[in-house]
């Protein structure tokens, strides 16, 4: 039967990946491809959605995908329905423990409700019941492999609104070379970035000075460029060279790299587990470190003290926050742990408080006087000249700290956190006065 006018039909995808290859965005590119064949095309690129990073049961980035089509009448619809399970049944790898696949359909407008869980999956932690309830409830098709977990996810990707957004190229690499080294031209990679940076970013690690866009996966990806725009992502891709053959490459819009984790207005007091935050503090305990090289300090809104850490993955941002001192005030950005200890992405030093030393007297004679015993005073070691006084003089000295923005390396950064250059250069604004995608 023909529709009286096209329906918008939203299919999403989640937890089909597994350490043994498969990867979800890789799935939605074949579904895409074979849909393509019978003259279905997408309206818009297929999205990748990252929820909450601390979601204990996850695949890889804890990503959900999803795409929308105009479908005219049922034989269409029921088509990409048939294609899209056909699909996840056939390349899912069900042998992972964490690979319990779930895929919807929803069809019609993106509702406030669906709006709200979406964005709640990116604060919290949801129960597959939960979600089974709320698809039940709100007219969604839901359909479960295994234990079904991705159907949180796929809900959360078909329904997300995006006031902020990022794109990503994979490119994928053929069947039989899934497992072996990939084979990049490191050289073409550093020259994309020279070219295509900012608008292109977290393309090569600066302190290791190594590339980062290939994963460390047997997964079918070869390379994931990350950029502001499509043209961006598609120019960069252009010039990066591979000694493999690429089978195929997918851009897709995503909410990855924009702080979407992040809560604010949110006091310490009522910080939960599992729950990023940016908030604004003072340090009130230096920071120190803790065997295995992690580094801890404490900070206060007035609400409540919070134990903030730097861990070791981190590199040298660590020694960024071991030159923090009680009284600096900050701007935190970072996710509260089990543990109850904030575990930092970046901060912004607001304020640098004053240090002080407290040395010795200086003698009229210009030399720098000694004690003279307890409790009396000092003594001039050049010219005998004492003081009854014992009373250290206080001297301000220059901290080897600048306010300003400081992050985590590009090796430790998490996929939703939203690198200091997309805040600088304004690109974090893409989405202003257009509309919602």
């Amino acid at each position: 039967m023909n529709y009286e006018k096209p329906i918008t039909l939203h299919v999403g995808i989640d937890d089909t990946d597994s350490a043994e290859g498969m990867c979800t965005t890789y799935l939605t590119c074949i579904i895409l491809n074979k849909l393509r064949k019978h003259n279905i095309y997408p309206v818009d690129y297929p999205r990748l959605i990252r929820l909450n990073p601390f979601a204990r049961y996850k695949t890889r980035g804890n990503g959900a995908l999803s795409f929308k089509v105009e479908v005219e009448d049922e034989k269409q619809e029921q088509l990409i329905k048939d294609v899209t399970l056909e699909y996840v049944e056939k390349y899912a790898m069900f042998d992972g423990v964490n690979t319990n696949p779930g895929v919807i359909f929803y069809k019609g407008e993106i509702t406030d409700a669906m709006r709200c869980y979406a964005q709640n999956a990116i604060y919290e932690i949801y129960t597959i019941d939960y979600a089974t309830k709320f698809a039940q409830e709100n007219n969604i098709e839901y359909h479960k492999f295994k234990k079904g977990r991705g159907i949180i996810g796929a809900i959360a990707a078909i329904s997300l609104k995006l006031t902020d957004q990022t794109f990503e190229l994979l490119a994928y690499r053929q069947a039989d070379k899934y497992g072996t080294k990939r084979c990049l031209d490191d050289e073409s990679i550093f020259k994309m970035n020279e070219i295509t940076y900012p608008d292109t970013f977290d393309n090569i690690d600066v302190e290791q000075n190594y590339t980062a866009i290939e994963p460390h996966t047997p997964c079918p990806v070869l390379y994931g460029i990350r950029g502001n725009t499509p043209e961006a992502v598609k120019k960069a891709h252009t010039i990066v060279k591979s000694c493999e053959e690429i089978e195929d490459y997918c851009i897709f819009r995503t909410n990855q790299h924009t702080d979407m984790h992040m809560q604010e207005d949110i006091p310490i007091k009522d910080m939960k587990q599992t729950g990023c935050y940016v908030f604004d503090c003072e340090v009130v305990k230096n920071p120190y470190d803790i065997k295995g090289g992690h580094v801890f300090f404490e900070v206060s809104d007035d609400t409540g003290v919070l134990t903030c850490a730097a861990f070791e993955p981190t590199k040298s941002f660590r020694d960024i926050v071991r030159k923090l001192r009680v009284g600096d005030k900050l701007t935190i950005y970072g996710g509260l742990n089990e543990n109850n200890t904030l575990n930092m992405e970046k901060f912004k030093l607001n304020t640098v408080a004053d240090e002080y030393v407290y040395e010795n007297p200086v003698c009229k004679c210009g030399r720098r006087m000694k004690s003279a015993g307890k409790n009396k005073g000092f003594k001039c070691p050049n010219c005998k000249e004492k003081i009854r006084s014992s009373d250290k003089v206080k001297r301000s000295i220059k901290r080897e700290i600048e306010p300003g923005f400081y992050e985590v390396p590009t090796e430790a950064r998490r996929h939703l956190s939203k690198p200091i250059i997309r805040i600088t250069t304004g690109a974090d604004m893409i989405l202003k006065n257009q509309q919602d995608l």
